[in-house]
This record gives C-alpha cells, sequence and structure tokens, in this order.
C-alpha cells in the first residue's frame, strides 16, 4: 500500500508524533511508499525521507490562504494516488475532506486532529461551531484516531460514529535521547521541571504567578522551552531558572536530573511532556484539565486544580524526594505497558488494514 501523510504547521509534539510513525512504517513490508506534504511555513523540513516523497505547500494560515493550500494538496494527491491519506491536525483535515464533497473519494482517509478544537479554550458559540465542522467533515472519513480516552470520550459524547472512531493513545520511543549537559542543581531541594511552549495553551503564566509568592526553600522550578505565539513573552522573576530552548536529542538527560515534572496546561489533548516523564522515571504534577488526570491515575503523580492554586501548595509542601521516587517508577511501568511507540504503530496499522 501507498500511504500519504498531510499536515499543516508539523513542529514540536506533532513533528516527533509523524517522525515516528514514519520510521516505523518505512520497515513494514505491507508499504510499499511513505509520503509526507506539510506547510512550507512554521514546519521541521528534517524528515527521514527521499527528497521525492517530502513536499511543502505554500502557506500561512489565514483565510484567503486556504482554497489555494485545498488546491496544492489536491493535486499532490491526484499525482501520487495513495491508498492511505493520513491527516494530521485541524486545517489539514478541512483541506483534504472538504474537496471530498464534491468529487469522488478514490482513497481511504484516516483524520487525528491530535486535540480537538473544539476542546480547546474557547466560548460555547466557538465550540458549537468547531463541533458541528468536525461532525460534517467526519463524513468523509473512513476512521477518525482520537489520542488519548478523554479525546475518545468527549467526540463521543459530542455525537460522533463509534463506528468512525478509533482510540490510539499518543507513544513515544524507548531509546534514551541523551547528551551531554551542564546544570548544577541543588539536591537539598525538590527540583521540578516545566517543559513546553511559553504559550497560553500550556499554561506557564498560571505557574510563573504562583511561583512569584510561592516560598522556594524548598522547591525550585526550571523550565525548558520558547516563545512561539504572537505575545507570549513573559517575565520569569528570580528563583525561577529559564533553561531556555533545548535540542530535543538532549531532552531525557534533562529529565533525568529532576525530581518531577509539572504540566499546568490549560488544555491537553494527550500531554506528551506527561508521558516523556513517565519514560524516564519521573513523577507528573499536573493540572486537572483535558486528558492529564488521565495520565496521573496509576499512583504516579499529582493532580492540582487549576482554578484552585491551593492545592498545588498543599502538594509540594507534602512531596518528598522518595515519595517522587516510587511514583516515577509507577509511571515507567506504566509508559512501557501504555505508551511506547512500538504499541502506538501496531495500532494504527491495524487501522489501515481494517478499513481497506
Amino acid at each position: 500500500m501507498k500511504v500519504m501523510h498531510i499536515g499543516e504547521y508539523v513542529r514540536g509534539g506533532l513533528a516527533t508524533y509523524i517522525k515516528e510513525v514514519i520510521r516505523y512504517q518505512q520497515n513494514l513490508k505491507e508499504i510499499d511508499k511513505i509520503y509526507l506534504m506539510l506547510s512550507e511555513t512554521n514546519s521541521d523540513k528534517d524528515f527521514d525521507l527521499p527528497a521525492e516523497q517530502l513536499m511543502f505547500y505554500k502557506y500561512k494560515r489565514n483565510i484567503k490562504n486556504i482554497f489555494s493550500a485545498m488546491r496544492q494538496i489536491a493535486h499532490e494527491i491526484n499525482r501520487i494516488q495513495p491508498d492511505i491519506v493520513h491527516i494530521h491536525s485541524t486545517f489539514a483535515g478541512l483541506f483534504v475532506r472538504l474537496p471530498l464533497f464534491l468529487k469522488r473519494k478514490k482513497y481511504k482517509v484516516v483524520y487525528c486532529s491530535h486535540g480537538w478544537a473544539f476542546l480547546m479554550e474557547i466560548s460555547s458559540a466557538k465550540r458549537k461551531v468547531f463541533s458541528s465542522i468536525e461532525r460534517i467533515l467526519a463524513m468523509r472519513t473512513d476512521k477518525i484516531i482520537n489520542i488519548s480516552l478523554h479525546e475518545q470520550n468527549e467526540s463521543l459524547r459530542l455525537g460522533f460514529s463509534q463506528k468512525k472512531l478509533q482510540l490510539i493513545n499518543n507513544g513515544i520511543n524507548t531509546i534514551n535521547r541523551s547528551g551531554t549537559i551542564e546544570l548544577d542543581l541543588n539536591l537539598n531541594k525538590i527540583n521540578l521541571l516545566f517543559v513546553g511552549r511559553f504559550d497560553r495553551q500550556k499554561g506557564l503564566d498560571i505557574l510563573i504567578e504562583f511561583f512569584k509568592t510561592y516560598p522556594s526553600d524548598n522547591v525550585s522550578l526550571y523550565i525548558i522551552g520558547s516563545g512561539i505565539l504572537e505575545n507570549s513573552n513573559l517575565e520569569i522573576p528570580e528563583g525561577v531558572v529559564n533553561i531556555g530552548w533545548i535540542d530535543n536529542e538532549k531532552l531525557d538527560s534533562y529529565y533525568q536530573l529532576f525530581d518531577a515534572v509539572i504540566i499546568p496546561s490549560r488544555w491537553e489533548g494527550f500531554g506528551l511532556v506527561a508521558v516523556e516523564a513517565m519514560k524516564n522515571k519521573k513523577a507528573i504534577i499536573v493540572s486537572d484539565r483535558g486528558a492529564l488526570p488521565y495520565l496521573a491515575k496509576e499512583d504516579n503523580g499529582y493532580v492540582f486544580s487549576l482554578n484552585d492554586l491551593t492545592t498545588l501548595k498543599e502538594i509540594l509542601n507534602s512531596i518528598t524526594k522518595d515519595d517522587l521516587k516510587v511514583k516515577g517508577k509507577n509511571g515507567y511501568y506504566y509508559y512501557l505497558n501504555n505508551f511506547t511507540s512500538e504499541i502506538m504503530n501496531e495500532q494504527i496499522i491495524n487501522v489501515y488494514k481494517k478499513i481497506l
């Protein structure tokens, strides 16, 4: 079979996901050729594919460019004639599936939103519009992959056909991404790590405000990441260490230095950082939003209320290094049994076979 993956802004966690999928599918006898098409703007370029199998369409996120993106993508689909078109993310889902209401579909469509837009922090009116659009586009979709139990439950609640839905948890590679690092931590303190974009979704601003008043005698916060969205600059106070952006290939080495990983997201379709923490035997401290509480249910971490940060204060006042080590080990086994890329990719291939 020929498989064509299509995305929009492919970077960060989404880029990591697609790279894992491509790496796995390249070694399967069932798949003859893999193609990838993504936006030329705001996308990674370093995918392990021959130049003729990696395509970029000219596009920037605004209304006037939507139809241009549709034409460019449709042209390449017609040229390649894939058996499976696997779509990643909301806008790419629109680009591929909307034209299919006007022409005969000659291939099978697999769609993954990688976080439903209607579950983000938006108005109820927008939520209704986005969920209605997704339900309509689902009519031209053979299988919809949900990346977490939370996303699966919410899509069922909103009326999506159960026959079209498939729960496949995100997974990450078991290979250790290590590198030489220089970071001097006070081992007498509990050292927490935040990893993520400095934007509203990831909730770093909430965490920064919390640590402006929380005494740092026993707990230190370190942050890894950078601002991606416009107007996402944050003022980092004293007592919080901004490590900056780190190459993905070195991230495991940083995770391993810390006692726990804290994730204060306002919404989260899955929570890749939580699984990366588990892989490195680190406890997780997560907000009560989206899929995050599901990831901390195996005695591998703590959940705090984003609307009541006294719950976070209580957690930080009570935790010990020994407790965190135990929860880190619990999380590691939870990861091995549920969230490896091998498990994820086997399930994706099973979806391909089923719909063909």
